[in-house]
């Protein structure tokens, strides 16, 4: 099986950025941590990172991956939000940050995950960690059967808060991945590390993320400290055409972490500008067909295709270029969104990111004399 290449120029991109001034190069930013990361949310672009693959303690950056899998056994119904979780002493002696509760108390799924999520409560984590397997050591066993699920494969927890472990690690790539993940899989469950204080047993507690306060865009994620690990911040920013995600760790303070984090996603806005390269349905390219109805396909994206391109480019659009890759020879039966090509978007030549193409319409099986002479015609070429 062969590839097959149509390599088209984006010249209509001036017109939809002629407003946009000339922009020079922009160099990403030099930020005070041992490693970060800023990516394009719904593409994975990476436009800015230092150390992405470093070996890093994520401290409570790991509640992230502990509320991914409470949001899933909640989604498959093996606990309910107003399910009264019991405390067991483990979860109620549980070090570092808490939400004060108590065995005696009666406290439900979604009081706890408020705790773990805007407190960042370590007594909350363990008791949902136990809620949902039985104990915190069985968690940890489902946590890291999601990150390789997810992909995270410099990634190993060793507990379900983050508390400091020579066994529990991760990267800044993983942690792009899993935030992804988070957002996309369980928005609803998302919104609430948008939430800036949570009160419980009348202690009300912010949440740690001034990044909350200061950026109204910003609807998340998570911060985390500890003494080997650094001050860590994950941070989130959706401003309506694009969402940035920004990852910092090992900073030197909590103002160094909001500060820095705020450089990195303010350089995104500045150096890259959201485009809509192609909208949902639209034709992108045509494909040969054979033995089918219909001698051509239509190929497109599944939903409307925004990038974050470098300001500069968008001024320049003989720049970019977009290849389109199918496969050769494609063969009736297809069936409309069945992935049959990719696109392949560069500026200057460099990779800019793929992305699947899905035919448009069906195309079924034609009769006995064309799928006969679609075979001749492939044994001549």
């Amino acid at each position: 099986m062969k590839n097959t290449s149509i390599v088209r120029r984006l010249p209509w991109l001036i017109s939809l950025w002629c407003a946009l001034a000339a922009f020079a190069a922009e160099p990403p930013p030099q930020l005070s941590a041992r490693a970060w990361l800023l990516i394009d949310h719904a593409t994975g672009q990476v436009l800015a990172a230092q150390a992405q693959d470093m070996r890093i303690e994520p401290a409570s950056l790991t509640k992230i991956m502990t509320s991914y899998v409470v949001s899933a056994a909640l989604r498959e119904g093996r606990i309910r939000r107003d399910q009264v979780a019991p405390v067991s002493e483990k979860a109620w002696r549980a070090p570092g940050s808490r939400m004060f509760i108590a065995p005696d108390q009666r406290v439900t799924i979604d009081e706890l995950i408020s705790g773990m999520v805007i407190q960042s409560g370590n007594d909350a984590t363990i008791a949902l960690a136990e809620a949902v397997a039985g104990s915190e050591e069985a968690f940890v066993a489902l946590m890291n059967a999601e990150a390789r699920r997810l992909g995270m494969t410099q990634t190993n927890f060793a507990n379900a808060t983050g508390l400091p472990d020579p066994a529990h690690y991760t990267t800044a790539a993983d942690l792009a991945k899993l935030t992804t993940a988070l957002i996309r899989d369980f928005p609803e469950d998302y919104k609430r590390y948008a939430v800036k204080e949570y009160t419980w047993n009348k202690i009300k507690q912010p949440n740690r993320n001034r990044l909350l306060w200061l950026d109204p865009a910003v609807d998340g994620v998570k911060t985390g400290h500890t003494e080997t690990a650094g001050y860590c911040l994950i941070a989130s920013r959706y401003d309506g055409a694009r969402r940035l995600t920004a990852i910092v760790l090992g900073a030197a303070s909590d103002a160094a972490r909001v500060q820095e984090t705020t450089r990195l996603l303010h350089y995104g806005l500045r150096a890259y500008a959201a485009a809509r390269l192609y909208e949902k349905g639209q034709t992108i390219a045509e494909l040969s067909v054979f033995k089918g109805k219909d001698s051509r396909l239509r190929v497109g994206v599944l939903d409307d295709l925004v990038l974050s391109i470098p300001r500069e480019a968008l001024n320049n659009p003989e720049r970019l270029s977009a290849t389109v890759s199918a496969r050769e020879p494609l063969l009736a039966p297809v069936q409309k969104g069945e992935v049959v090509a990719t696109l392949k978007l560069a500026v200057d030549g460099a990779p800019l990111g793929e992305f699947p193409l899905v035919a448009l319409a069906d195309v079924p099986v034609a009769g006995f004399f064309k799928r006969a002479w679609d075979t001749l015609k492939l044994w001549l070429q």
